[in-house]
């Protein structure tokens, strides 16, 4: 038997002592003489708060094992005693111990006030709680530790850590049956938070203390079979609970109970755990019979599972925590397999170390709604991702649709969806989509076949509320309402169309979505005319795309084409009139609009070629004055032409790799020199030739260098072990030499290629080659690093003729919910001191200061915290702080996306057949999608007009259209100055 474990050991004593108390299960234990009891009770007051500081103490002294034996319970009378004598001892004594412990008691008395006004302000301030907690209890504070953990357990799940501790607390402090019926509701509500055999093996061990009360001895085994149920298919910790569950039936030795240990080893024996081997061995040894057949071959086919989760098993033990990866492995494996038992262990162990990652929390609860269906458990599970995760608004909504589904009670739906409010979400957009789940919700519950009903004014009352919220509460937060399209007034209107027959009230929500800056988009008013055509009638549907023709400036054209189709269908000729009047002249009126912004844009191309031609002149005047001034010979121009035809060929790559500002220093330099020889030459009238000596020792070595050194033709096949290294300082003197050691540390280099200009200037950048293709991805890891006061940019090397898309840039450009973006920083303020801000939200896992190419800070900054939680409370403590004078601004990290030119389209004449809109997207077509044809290209025909309707065939203008882009904003300049 496997004497080896403590905890079975500690067991099997615990029942071995409480059998012999299982015979008379109505006589309460004896905890010793009246007397005594009565002096204990007495001192009970007096010493509560040391008693509890002596805990924390000794837990920091010990290391606590699982089991413990029954006089552990409460506080032995030696124990007292003891405490009492050095009580006083200390209290006769006063010294520097007893004034340096009123300083620490004084001073955490000041953070324990400062915590909980923390906590009154924001009450979803998790390390707050901790640090809160922690405090109180070594200052002995009882009753508001028990409170301050009390509040916090009811805004999040507390970790095995957390239960442990109190219930180790609160067990040193039971001294009557009342007390442990207290500690038996603290472990019930342990055990639904988090998947944790320690909390179980725990629970079953005390409850073993109880047994000499009525009901002890089924207590026990109530809670050893709730704890197999729940953990007993735990492939490594399972173990444990089997063991002491075992142990407790086997230490009872009763003729009637031995089946009932017979029956715990054959069920132990059928799942695959670990070391069943020592297990089937035990029970060899223990059973005085055969082991049936049936029992061996479930012995076998465990084991052969046991083989098959052994990989998944193994890579959790080599991985460290989170373990999330290794965890989704696993959970993709039993999912196949389809055991609904074991699928749902493995995703309790993943949340127990991922507690905080949503993804994992979304997927349990799909799993739970769309197989299991069973309303407690799924229930449970939602209850404790929205506590984990308050900030997440996917887990909100899935558990209102999940009481829904159940058919939970209205009011507790509703006290959920008020707590989600509060949760406090990190975009505009979250509230939006809170609200509709709720109104979804609501519109379901009403019976529309009633004219009026408590359930539709209490939707209409919310949707009121909604539109409310978000003008006030989130539009004052985020500085927008986060529904700029209208979407929740956009339903009220099709509920009041569509549902209760009132157009009137549908009306007035399309007129008031249109004032807020949505008339200017086509597709609002084509929603507002399918609104009108399905429940309204035609005369408002006419009036609605007149003013959809007038306001709508994305995309008139589609706007005016319904308007024409519905008069051709539906209208007079009165109407139609009408129509082909107001869609012509808005019409012109829109060309003459766009023409007018193309000669704008012809205009400034212009001038934009003459400013560049002006330029050029400029330049070749300063070179043939700069040649005419030479006062060198004809070898040294011949060697400047080598040495040209030579280099020129890198130069012009390096330009397409990285263009770079020319150094203005040396020609200054060289000027000054010239216009020196200029004046004595004019005093004297002489040509005086002057030797001007080099700018710099480091032009003359690089010069040298790059003079002696044979061109090296760029390999493309050595790519992949070199990288492009830029953005170094050009007054770096011998590159190579200074860069050597740097790079060296990544793996052996081959070469390093500083380029240098056709004058010997070293031009900021150069080529590093390695041995190998692993130091040159470890080399990129040198990013951003400083040198000689500027950051080193670090990237692979390219051939950018072959890839002309590839771009570089290490850092995530999408949403990033546990990243902050600070702006408005102080230039002086140092990476260090913003850590410092930022540690007292949460933990900082990298912070970055952004700079410009010369290592200058731009007041901006990124943090990145552990989880979306310490982050979503950064945001709302330090946005609108003041550093050093300066108000700082600090949102979730979103960049903007980036917008990719399109290629300009053709637009047809006003006459022709328009495209249809779907191909341009949901507010058709954008500005910078026009086709910018001037006048000049414009040459309208006579065209034969339709009898009723526009001109039968295309306009000249359409066919020119077609050509236009093959010509260039230089052609269209040129053809306006014509004009």
């Amino acid at each position: 038997m496997s004497e080896g474990r403590p905890e079975s050991r500690g067991l099997r004593k615990m029942a071995t002592a409480a059998a012999s108390s299982a015979s008379e299960p109505e006589v309460e234990p004896q905890a010793g003489p009246a007397a005594e009891e009565e002096e204990d009770e007495a001192k009970a007051a007096n010493v509560e708060r040391k008693e509890l500081s002596r805990a924390v103490a000794a837990e920091a002294a010990k290391t606590k094992e699982p089991g413990w034996d029954l006089q552990q319970e409460g506080v032995s009378e030696s124990d007292g005693d003891e405490e009492d004598a050095m009580a006083s001892s200390a209290e006769s004594s006063p010294g520097e111990d007893e004034w340096e412990y009123d300083e620490e008691e004084e001073k955490n008395q000041l953070e324990i006030e400062r915590l909980e006004e923390q906590l009154s302000i924001n009450g979803y301030d998790y390390n707050c709680h901790v640090e809160l907690i922690r405090l109180l209890r070594l200052e002995g504070e009882l009753n508001k530790v028990r409170m301050a953990r009390q509040k916090m357990s009811e805004l999040f799940p507390l970790t095995e850590e957390l239960w442990l501790e109190w219930l180790h607390d609160e067990i040193s402090m039971a001294m009557d049956g009342l007390d442990r019926e207290h500690v038996y509701e603290l472990f019930e509500r342990a055990v639904k938070d988090y998947i944790c055999p320690n909390i179980w093996l725990e629970y079953g061990q005390y409850s073993v203390g109880g047994i000499g009360q009525k009901g002890g001895l089924e207590k026990v085994r109530s809670v050893f079979e709730r704890a197999l149920s729940s953990v007993g298919l735990h492939m490594t910790k399972g173990l444990a609970i089997w063991e002491a569950y075992r142990e407790f039936e086997s230490a009872i030795m009763e003729a009637a109970r031995l089946e009932k240990v017979h029956s715990l080893f054959r069920r132990q024996l059928a799942i695959p755990l670990y070391e069943m081997e020592a297990t089937f061995a035990e029970y060899e040894e223990w059973s005085e019979d055969p082991i049936p057949e049936p029992v061996l071959q479930s012995y076998q086919k465990a084991l052969e599972q046991l083989e098959k989760y052994k990989p998944y098993e193994e890579a959790l033990l080599q991985a460290e925590a989170p373990r999330l990866a290794e965890y989704q492995a696993y959970i993709d494996f039993e999912m196949k397999i389809g055991d609904p038992a074991r699928i749902q262990l493995i995703f309790e162990r993943a949340l127990v170390e991922n507690c905080l990652v949503p993804d994992l929390w979304i997927r349990y609860s799909r799993y739970l709604d769309r197989q299991l269906k069973v309303k407690d458990l799924v229930l449970s599970v939602h209850s404790r991702a929205v506590r984990n995760c308050p900030w997440t608004v996917a887990l909100w909504s899935r558990y209102l649709l999940a009481m829904e589904r159940h058919g939970v009670d209205h009011q507790i739906i509703s006290a959920t969806f008020e707590n989600a409010l509060s949760a406090g979400f990190i975009q505009a957009t979250d509230y939006v989509e809170i609200w509709q789940v709720y109104l979804d919700y609501l519109r379901r519950r009403v019976d529309f076949r009633q004219d009026s009903s408590k359930e539709l004014e209490e939707l209409r009352a919310m949707f009121t509320r909604a539109l409310e919220y978000l003008q006030q509460e989130v539009e004052e937060r985020f500085n927008e309402s986060g529904d700029p399209s209208c979407m929740i007034m956009q339903s009220w209107a099709r509920v009041e169309a569509r549902l209760c027959n009132n157009m009137q009230k549908a009306r007035e929500l399309w007129d008031s979505i249109m004032t807020r800056g949505n008339a200017k988009y086509a597709n609002m008013w084509l929603e507002y005319y399918n609104l009108e055509r399905a429940h309204g009638d035609t005369q408002h549907c006419r009036k609605a795309l007149h003013r959809a023709v007038q306001c709508t400036s994305d995309y008139p054209e589609h706007v005016c084409e319904v308007l024409l189709t519905m008069e051709r269908t539906e209208g007079t000729l009165e109407d139609w009139d009408v129509a082909i009047q107001k869609t012509e002249t808005r019409l012109a009126r829109v060309n003459e609009q766009r023409m007018k912004a193309a000669e704008k844009e012809a205009a400034l191309v212009q001038q934009e070629e003459e400013r560049a031609e002006q330029r050029k002149k400029v330049r070749a005047e300063k070179k043939a004055l700069k040649k005419k001034k030479k006062t060198h010979g004809a070898g040294k121009h011949k060697a400047d032409e080598e040495d040209e035809r030579e280099w020129g060929e890198v130069e012009e790559e390096e330009e397409e790799e990285q263009p770079s500002k020319r150094r203005r220093v040396e020609n200054s330099l060289a000027s000054g020199v010239a216009s020196a020889m200029e004046e004595e030459a004019d005093s004297s009238g002489k040509c005086v030739t002057i030797d001007v000596a080099p700018p710099s020792k480091q032009k003359e070595k690089a010069a040298s260098l790059k003079l002696d050194m044979p061109k090296v033709a760029h390999d493309s096949s050595k790519d992949s072990v070199t990288v492009f290294v830029s953005n170094l300082p050009y007054s770096m003197d011998e590159p190579e030499v200074k860069l050597r050691p740097l790079f060296e540390v990544c793996g052996e280099v081959v070469q390093i290629r500083p380029v240098f200009s056709n004058r010997g200037d070293f031009r900021g950048y150069c080529y590093v080659e390695f041995k190998e293709e692993k130091s040159a991805q470890q080399a990129l890891e040198l990013d951003r690093k400083t040198v000689e006061g500027r950051p080193m940019f670090v990237s692979p090397c390219v051939d950018k003729s072959k890839n002309p898309d590839f771009k570089v840039f290490r850092y995530s450009t999408t949403l990033e919910k546990h990243k902050l973006f600070i702006s408005g920083l102080p230039f002086s303020c140092t990476k260090e001191e913003l850590e410092d801000i930022c540690k007292a939200h949460g933990t900082v896992k990298d912070l970055r200061l952004v700079t410009n190419r010369a290592g200058k800070p731009k007041g901006l900054a990124y943090v990145e915290y552990e989880n979306e939680s310490q982050a979503s409370q950064a945001v709302m403590k330090m946005d609108g702080m003041t550093i050093k004078e300066n108000v700082i601004k600090v949102a979730i990290s979103n960049p903007p996306q980036r917008k990719v030119p399109e290629k300009p389209e053709v637009r047809t004449a006003p006459g022709a057949p328009m495209v249809p809109r779907q191909m341009y997207g949901a507010r058709g077509k954008g500005r910078t999608q026009l086709s910018l044809l001037p006048r000049a290209l414009q040459r309208h025909t006579a065209a034969p007009q339709a009898e009723n309707g526009p001109a039968v065939g295309p306009t000249v203008a359409s066919s020119v259209a077609t050509e236009a882009p093959k010509m260039s904003n230089a052609d269209f300049a040129k053809l306006l100055l014509r004009k």
